[in-house]
């Protein structure tokens, strides 16, 4: 299991700012405004605030990096979906995310946050159509999942699978900031996409995938 050690936000990008040249693996988080992307991120690192969390949807404005255990990043997408902000400061904050996800050369996993309680909205599916157009096969966070019984929780990753057009390979992992459930699974892959396991050279375990 992955070991959070220390924690410290490094790098703030705004709209004009230039994007760090990491030379560290970075694991990003994208989801929309009030999905619970900075509640995630300090449950994951178990720090109560680094990660600002607000009443007000729409607070990060920003490409945020967190220097894990000196090892790697966990790079915090700015939210999207917000209605308060004008069309042309959502079309920015779409450009950076953009820019980040086909220019990073450290980036080696992101989670796309959807709340399990609802249908994945256009912004959702934009998002993860984005993602997937960059080369990476997003892992869907369902976040809020204490928010619903135990017994629709088949039926509402169903309904996240189905809107997204995922394959069976594709994963989800159900989370909740109140009980927990999830976040060894997401720092588990987390572990696995920064130390795969080593594949065997021995041609005679080969087999057909």
């Amino acid at each position: 299991m992955l070991k959070i050690k220390n924690a410290e936000l490094e790098t703030v990008c705004g709209i004009t700012s230039k994007l760090p040249d990491n030379t560290m693996p970075e694991i990003a988080f994208a989801g929309k405004s009030n999905v619970g992307k900075s509640t995630l991120i300090n449950g994951l690192l178990n720090r109560k605030a680094l990660a600002r969390t607000s009443s007000q949807p729409g607070k990060t404005q920003t490409i945020n990096f967190y220097n894990v255990n000196k090892e790697f990043y966990f790079t915090d997408l700015p939210g999207y979906g917000f209605a308060k902000v004008s069309e042309e400061t959502r079309a920015k904050w779409g450009k950076m995310i953009e820019k980040y996800l086909n220019t990073s050369n450290q980036l080696k996993l992101v989670f796309l946050l959807i709340d399990i309680r609802h249908e994945p909205s256009k912004n959702d599916v934009m998002m993860y159509d984005w993602i997937v157009e960059s080369g990476f096969r997003p892992v869907i966070i369902a976040t809020k999942a204490d928010k619903i019984k135990r017994s629709q929780l088949a039926k509402n990753v169903k309904i996240i699978r189905t809107a997204l057009k995922m394959t069976g390979e594709d994963k989800i992992i159900p989370y909740s900031s109140m009980t927990k459930q999830g976040r060894d699974d997401i720092l588990a892959l987390i572990g696995e996409t920064l130390n795969p396991p080593q594949e065997s050279t021995d041609s005679s375990q080969d087999t057909d995938i």
